[in-house]
C-alpha cells in the first residue's frame, strides 16, 4: 500500500507524537477492506510503541476506521482509502490525536474547545480522493474532533461507496452533512465552519474589525492581485490590510499551475498559501472570511474612503485597492440552478469520480472546457463537449487531445438550452443547432460548467465606473473613477485573466496608491516613507 519512500517520510512523522494512538478499524470481506487493513498495519508497525492496531470496530459503515488515543475517545474517522489529495488528511489526524501541535491560530482552536452546542455535533464529509478541495474540509473537521469531545467526523469516499451515493443522490464533493442533514458544500476553511456552527460568532467579528484604526492600504480581495498588492504596499513601510473571503482566491481551486514564470508546476492550494505566507512576512493585516457590501468614497478631499461588510463592520482606509476577482459564469438555462449539485458541477476535478461510468457534457469550448473534457474521459462513460462558437477556443495541443480520446463527441455552434432532470437529478441537456435552428436532447447524468467568468463587482454598482461586462474600469496606474481608489486583477477592465497579470496587476495598484498616498500627505509627514524607495 505505502511505498518504501513513503513509509520512511511517515515513520519520521510519526516520532513527533507524544500520546499513544490507536487505530480502530470495522472491516468487510471486501477488497478495499483489505486494503485498509494493509494500510493500517503498515502504520502501526511504523512506531509500535506509540501507534497500536485493532480490528474490532463496530461502526456500521464498512469498511472505515477511527484514529482515537489510547486516553481518550477521538472522533475522526475514514470510510475511506486516504491516499492522492486526501494523504495529508491521514497525517495530519495521526499527529493530532498523538498530541502534535496543529499549526493554527490559537485564537480559532480556543474557539473550537469552547464549543459547548445543545447536542453533539457529527459531522460527516463526502469527499473524492481526486478533489483539491475536500481536503481542507477533511482537515477542518478532523482537527475539531481532536479538540472537542462533543464533535465527531467521518471522512467518506464516495468512490467506495457509491451504493450509498446513489441512495444520497450526492453529485458534488466536498459535501457535509451536520446530525444528518446537509450543512454545506464546497470548500470551506476552519474558520468559516466555526462561524456556522458557532452563534455569535459573527457579531464578534463584527465588533472587532469596527475597531480597526484606519489603514494606509486597504485591499478588498485576496487572490494573486491583492496578495501582490499587500505585499508591495507593506514594503514601503505603510499600515496595511487585507479584508477578502479567503486567501487564495480562484487559485484555490485551480487544480494545476504550470504557466507562473519561474514556477515550473504547482498546485492551487500550495499557491495560495505561499501567497498568505509572503504577504504575512511583512505583518499584512489579514482579515478573513469577510464579505465587502458596499464601497464607501471619502466625503471630502483626501478624506478616508470605507468599505462596509455584510456583517455590519466598516474599516477605513486613506486609500483601497479592489481586487474582488471573479466567479464561475453560469448558464443561467432553466433548470441549472434546480439541479445545482444534483448533476449540474462546475469543478470537474472534485465531482468526476462521482460519475464514473457515466454520461456527461462539459459546456464550454475554451481551455477550462476542454481540459475538463480530458480529465472527465479518463473517468466517466462519455463525454459531451458543447461550444456556443462554429470552432474550439483552446489551444491546438488540448483540441488534438481531445479529439484523440474515443468516448467524446464534439458539438460546435450549439446553444445549451434547458437542463432537465427528473426525481431530483439531472437527466438530459436541451441544445439548439445555430445553424439550422433545430433543437436536439441529449440523455446524460451530469453537466459541467465551464463558460468563462464574471467579475465580483455587484456591491460597486452606483459608486465606480464599470464597464458594461460589470469590469471595474481602471487606468495606467490602476486608480479608478473614485479619487484613492484603485483596482487590480481580474475584477477589471485589463484584458486577459491570467495568475501572472492579476499579480502584476496588484503590484501596480499598490505603486499607484503609495503615489497617491505622497501627493495627499504633508510634506513633513512624507519624508521619511519616501526614503524608503
Amino acid at each position: 500500500m505505502l511505498d518504501a519512500t513513503i513509509q520512511q517520510q511517515l515513520a519520521a512523522y510519526l516520532q513527533r507524537i507524544t500520546r499513544p494512538v490507536v487505530l480502530v478499524a470495522s472491516l468487510d470481506d471486501s477488497g478495499a477492506a483489505g486494503e485498509m487493513r494493509e494500510l493500517i498495519e503498515q502504520i502501526a508497525a511504523l512506531h509500535p510503541s506509540m501507534v497500536s492496531a485493532r480490528f474490532d470496530g463496530t461502526a456500521e459503515r464498512r469498511p472505515s476506521f477511527q484514529i482515537t488515543a489510547a486516553d481518550a475517545d477521538l472522533g475522526v474517522s475514514f470510510a475511506a482509502l486516504p491516499m492522492g489529495h486526501e494523504f495529508t488528511s491521514l497525517v495530519l489526524a495521526l499527529l493530532q490525536a498523538g498530541g502534535y501541535p496543529p499549526k493554527v491560530e490559537q485564537e480559532l482552536i480556543d474557539q473550537v474547545r469552547a464549543l459547548d452546542p445543545p447536542e453533539d455535533l457529527v459531522f460527516e464529509t463526502w469527499m473524492s480522493l481526486t478533489c483539491h478541495n475536500c481536503p481542507d474540509v477533511v482537515q477542518a473537521l478532523n482537527l475539531m474532533a481532536v479538540l472537542n469531545p462533543r464533535i465527531r467526523h467521518t471522512a467518506i469516499d464516495g468512490g467506495l461507496f457509491q451504493a450509498e451515493v446513489e441512495a444520497r443522490q450526492i453529485l458534488a464533493v466536498p459535501l457535509v452533512f451536520l446530525n444528518g442533514q446537509p450543512f454545506s458544500s464546497g470548500r470551506m476553511e476552519l474558520a468559516e465552519i466555526l462561524a456556522k456552527v458557532d452563534t455569535g460568532a459573527a457579531e464578534r467579528a463584527a465588533q472587532k474589525l469596527s475597531q480597526q484604526e484606519p489603514f494606509d492600504v486597504l485591499i478588498v480581495g485576496g487572490g494573486p492581485a491583492g496578495a501582490a498588492a499587500a505585499v508591495y504596499a507593506a514594503r514601503k513601510g505603510i499600515r496595511t490590510g487585507v479584508v477578502a473571503e479567503r486567501f487564495g482566491g480562484q487559485t484555490l481551486d485551480t487544480l494545476g499551475i504550470e504557466n507562473y514564470i519561474s514556477v515550473l508546476e504547482t498546485q492551487g492550494p500550495k499557491f495560495a498559501a505561499a501567497l498568505e505566507a509572503h504577504a504575512a512576512q511583512y505583518g499584512v493585516d489579514i482579515m478573513r472570511m469577510q464579505r465587502a457590501a458596499a464601497l464607501i468614497p471619502a466625503t471630502e478631499p483626501g478624506g478616508l474612503v470605507k468599505v462596509k461588510l455584510e456583517n455590519g463592520a466598516e474599516l477605513a482606509a486613506k486609500t483601497m485597492i479592489l481586487a474582488t476577482g471573479a466567479r464561475w459564469r453560469e448558464l443561467g438555462v432553466p433548470g441549472e440552478q434546480q439541479y445545482r449539485n444534483k448533476g449540474v458541477a462546475y469543478c470537474p476535478h472534485c465531482d468526476g469520480p462521482l460519475f464514473k461510468g457515466k454520461r456527461t457534457a462539459v459546456v464550454g469550448g475554451g481551455n477550462s472546457g476542454v481540459e475538463a473534457a480530458i480529465d472527465l474521459a479518463g473517468v466517466v462513460g462519455h463525454v459531451t463537449l458543447i461550444e456556443f462558437g462554429d470552432a474550439l477556443r483552446a489551444d491546438a495541443v488540448l483540441v488534438a487531445k481531445l479529439r484523440s480520446l474515443p468516448n467524446v463527441t464534439i458539438l460546435t455552434s450549439a446553444q445549451t438550452t434547458e437542463i432537465t432532470g427528473t426525481k431530483g437529478q439531472v437527466d438530459g441537456l436541451v441544445y439548439t443547432d445555430r445553424r439550422n435552428g433545430q433543437s436536439h436532447r441529449i440523455e446524460l447524468e451530469g453537466v459541467f460548467v465551464q463558460i468563462g467568468l464574471v467579475p465580483n463587482t455587484e456591491f460597486l454598482k452606483g459608486t465606480v465606473a464599470l464597464s458594461r461586462h460589470g469590469e471595474i474600469e481602471v487606468d495606467a496606474k490602476g486608480a479608478t473613477s473614485v479619487p484613492g481608489v484603485f483596482a487590480a486583477g481580474d475584477a477589471t477592465t485589463v484584458p486577459f485573466k491570467q495568475i501572472v497579470i492579476a499579480a502584476g496587476d496588484g503590484a501596480k495598484a499598490a505603486l499607484g496608491a503609495f503615489d497617491h498616498l505622497m501627493r495627499m500627505a504633508p510634506v513633513a509627514a512624507r519624508e521619511p516613507a519616501e526614503a524608503l524607495g
